[in-house]
């Protein structure tokens, strides 16, 4: 059947069948990627969080969709659809996403354990964090390339030299400053993945990277190449608009 998309109660009529079919596909047919969509369909259309998360949960937990982990963990991050945010829970299914290969749920998780936080539930862990980025990177992840990158442009410090007061420990304690060196040959390696993917910022790094010969032979032509590519990244995003899934649409 087509649908005029200018009368309302027809606009109605589709998103009502829409929300049908998801629902059949989902609980009769058992299908993962229908129950996702129906928890999508949930959270943009309804506005229902609270049921769109107990899809999203069970979806992940049940069927294995690592998408679905991937936006539970979000929403137990976020305190969506329930009464409060949960980081443990939220580090838990992002976990089971990136177990699931899914790379924003890596990337998701590496920056959980990355992040310094006072937090007792998710203890500091910045190699395995950047395991996983690279996880994530392998995956196409462009952010996750970026955040690579820029942790080898400046090194990772340890936190434990701060508190130490015996002299005759301090000079081992300098070579163990760093828990993740400076190394500019690997941030160029995954600026310029980013940069490929599509990351405006690690185009925009690569570009700093070839002028002053940073991690890579100085190029003024590959500097000035990338700066192009930067810019033209910078208006496309400017003037990109798009529809949201609900944009349009009166439930």
């Amino acid at each position: 059947m087509a649908y005029n998309f200018k009368s309302e109660s027809e606009v109605k009529e589709y998103i009502n069948n829409l929300g049908i079919e998801y629902r059949f596909g989902c609980y009769s047919e058992k299908k993962p990627e229908v129950c996702h969509l129906l928890a999508d369909f949930l959270e943009s259309i309804k506005k229902d969080f609270e049921k769109a998360g107990k899809v999203y949960k069970n979806n992940c937990d049940e069927y294995k969709y690592g998408k679905s982990c991937l936006k539970y963990g979000t929403y137990s991050l976020l305190g969506r659809g329930t009464k409060q945010s949960d980081f443990k829970q939220a580090y838990d299914y992002f976990e089971k996403g990136c177990n699931l290969e899914e790379p924003d749920s890596c990337l998701n998780q590496a920056l959980l354990l990355i992040t310094k936080n006072d937090r007792p539930d998710i203890k500091q862990d910045v190699i395995k964090g950047m395991r996983l980025l690279e996880k994530a990177c392998q995956a196409k992840n462009a952010n996750a390339c970026y955040y690579l990158s820029g942790m080898y442009i400046v090194g990772v410090k340890n936190d434990t030299t701060s508190n130490i007061t015996d002299v005759s420990k301090a000079d081992s304690a300098k070579h163990e400053e760093f828990s993740v060196p400076k190394n500019m040959k690997k941030a160029f390696e995954f600026a310029l993945e980013g940069c490929n993917l599509g990351n405006i910022y690690s185009c925009a790094n690569l570009s700093q990277m070839y002028a002053k010969g940073e991690g890579t032979e100085k190029n003024q032509e590959l500097a000035e190449k990338y700066k192009s590519i930067t810019l033209e990244m910078q208006k496309e995003v400017q003037s990109n608009k798009t529809l949201s899934f609900q944009e349009g649409l009166n439930p």
